[in-house]
C-alpha cells in the first residue's frame, strides 16, 4: 500500500518505468503526423532529456537540472510551433504509452492530469485554419 511520503516516481517503479514510458512515447511520436515533423531524425538526445525531466518532475533525482539547468519548459519550447492540435497529439501519445506500459489507477490519473496542464501551457501558436478569424 502506498504511503503518504511516497512520490509518483517511487509509486510507478522509478527509473525503469520512466525509461519504458519514454521509449514507448517516442515510438508513438515518430508515427504521429502532427508531432514527428517537430523532432530530429535521431531521438537519442530528445529521449534522454525527456527521461531526465520526467524523473525529476515525478519526484526522482534532479537529473534534468543537474545536466541541463532549470527546465524552463515554455522557453525551451518556444522555437517550435505548438498548436492546440499538437498539444492534444502529445497527450494522446503519452496516454497510449501509459497504456502500453500498464500504468493504471489513481497515480496514472494524477500524472496525466499534471501532464495535461503542461501540454496546454506549451501552446504558443494558433491553428492555421483559425488565423485571421479573431
Amino acid at each position: 500500500m502506498a504511503q503518504l511520503h511516497d512520490n509518483p516516481y517511487e509509486l510507478i517503479g522509478g527509473s525503469e518505468t520512466i525509461a519504458n514510458l519514454v521509449d514507448n512515447f517516442y515510438d508513438l511520436v515518430k508515427q504521429n503526423p502532427d508531432l514527428s515533423p517537430l523532432f530530429p531524425e535521431d531521438f537519442t538526445q530528445v529521449k534522454e532529456k525527456q527521461y531526465c525531466f520526467l524523473t525529476q518532475y515525478l519526484g526522482g533525482p534532479a537529473l534534468y537540472s543537474q545536466r541541463y539547468g532549470h527546465p524552463m519548459l515554455r522557453a525551451r519550447h518556444l522555437p517550435f510551433p505548438i498548436t492546440p492540435t499538437r498539444a492534444q497529439a502529445w497527450l494522446s501519445c503519452m496516454s497510449e504509452a501509459m497504456d502500453r506500459i500498464g500504468l493504471e489507477g489513481p497515480i496514472r490519473q494524477t500524472i496525466f492530469q499534471r501532464m495535461t496542464m503542461i501540454a496546454h501551457h506549451m501552446v504558443n501558436t494558433i491553428e492555421e485554419n483559425q488565423a485571421g478569424q479573431e
